[in-house]
């Protein structure tokens, strides 16, 4: 018989069933944590289907707690919104020598900003930047002219969220080492969030399960009540 890892070995002993509040969840994954500081993620099941057009969820989100997380934002810009992009904190601004960089898959950034005029050499990368879910858009303020509050957003703890196939949102809260009032924080402004964005083609319930896990931590099912609007 297969040795159990040290999750399965923690899994096996709670009970799956256990509908917890955020603290209870927050509490166990503290009890079983690695020996390295974990992210706390939230996956919430939601009653859509995402191929068709009217059930898409998609947003940005600031968490107010901050992710933990050190965000490498690119931007394509020139002349004095170059700057701004560069004084606000950007780590990679330009225009057509960002886009071959990123042609030749220098791709390591989580979030690509642009301004409206350069979305012309920014569509050559679609096909680069789309299945990476990269690709600047106004709806989520990434195309914008105020480039400056884009990138501090983004390195301040914005966080976009996008409903998969399946239904589910993953979302990083933080880190385990925060505070448990920072990551309730950021799990309502998440939650809120998504809640305030249901479709208008979501039909029946909206919000079927949330689970609480850490990176190596169990799957924890929180109580449906702890999300407004649930």
């Amino acid at each position: 018989m297969a040795k159990q890892t040290k999750k399965q070995q923690v899994v096996a002993k709670l009970d799956g069933e256990k509908l917890y509040t955020v603290d209870e969840a927050l509490a166990t994954l503290r009890e079983h944590k690695a020996k390295f500081d974990e992210t706390v993620e939230v996956a919430m099941n939601l009653g859509v289907d995402p191929r068709h057009a009217d059930q898409m969820v998609r947003g940005m989100v600031s968490l107010p707690s901050g992710t933990g997380k050190d965000v490498k934002v690119a931007v394509f810009a020139r002349g004095d919104n170059a700057d701004k992009a560069l004084a606000a904190g950007a780590d990679k601004v330009g225009a057509e020598d960002l886009m071959e960089d990123m042609q030749n898959g220098n791709l390591d950034y989580d979030r690509v900003i642009a301004t409206p005029d350069m979305m012309g050499v920014v569509g050559r990368l679609g096909k680069v930047l789309g299945p990476k879910g990269l690709m600047p858009n106004p709806k989520l303020g990434t195309v914008t002219p105020n480039v400056e509050q884009a990138v501090k957003d983004a390195k301040s703890g914005q966080v976009e969220f996008r409903v998969e196939k399946q239904g589910i949102i993953h979302s990083g809260i933080g880190k385990l080492s925060f505070k448990d009032e920072d990551l309730k924080a950021n799990f309502k402004a998440l939650t809120d969030a998504i809640v305030k964005s249901k479709p208008s083609g979501a039909k029946g319930k909206y919000v079927r399960k949330v689970t609480l896990t850490s990176s190596m931590g169990p799957g924890l099912k929180v109580d449906l009540s702890e999300v407004e609007g649930a």
